[in-house]
């Protein structure tokens, strides 16, 4: 496993020649609160690039090229918040995604345990550590603590989507859920317009 840390930005030589995990770390879980803090990038080769923002200045060009290019599939674990807050912060909209959260929702129906941990324990055989998880990610520096725990997070994304992947067909949900990719933009764009609490699908 190999991380490479940079800061506000990917460097121009950096290619990703797959489709690309991707994570997010903020300082906390409202999004029009908490900035977006680490964008992290694996395109399942065993190493991941980490993109820290010590401060609120997004320009990130060179990072942003990268998850615009709508020929890759962008795969995430809980996409909606991932959406959402690069949405917010880095000004762009994501499209071709994958969410294993909701891969294992549609597929691993016999369980309500849908986590990163449990999946990559259960259908990988790997233990990830999740202690990191709290931590100040606007730090003016990461520990290499945090940039081992963030660059897990995405190191296992392109399994899981295989592994996942097998189970929809299987189950015969894979259109379902490629459907539900295909409406996450909507889902992020509704979450940040102040319907993240509000089901409006919902007879009430």
């Amino acid at each position: 496993m190999q991380f490479f840390y940079h800061k506000y930005d990917l460097p121009e030589d950096v290619e990703f020649k797959n489709d690309i995990a991707i994570d997010c770390e903020a300082m906390g879980l409202n999004i029009l609160r908490d900035r977006l803090c680490v964008v992290q990038i694996s395109d399942g080769n065993g190493s991941a690039h980490l993109v820290h923002f010590p401060s609120a200045e997004y320009a990130a060009p060179n990072l942003k090229k990268v998850l615009s290019n709508e020929k890759t599939i962008k795969i995430f674990h809980f996409a909606r918040f991932d959406l959402a807050i690069i949405e917010h912060y880095l000004c762009i909209k994501l499209k071709n995604t994958y969410c294993t959260k909701i891969a294992s929702k549609l597929s691993r129906t016999y369980t309500d345990s849908h986590s990163l941990r449990e999946l990559c324990s259960e259908l990988l055989d790997i233990k990830i550590s999740k202690q990191q998880q709290c931590s100040d990610w606007g730090a003016k520096e990461l520990t290499q603590q945090q940039i081992e725990y963030a660059g897990s997070d995405v190191l296992h994304l392109h399994a899981l989507r295989a592994a996942l992947t097998k189970m929809l067909i299987r189950e015969n949900r894979k259109d379902l859920a490629q459907q539900c990719f295909d409406f996450l933009p909507t889902r992020a764009e509704l979450d940040l317009l102040g319907w993240n609490e509000k089901d409006i699908f919902a007879h009430h």
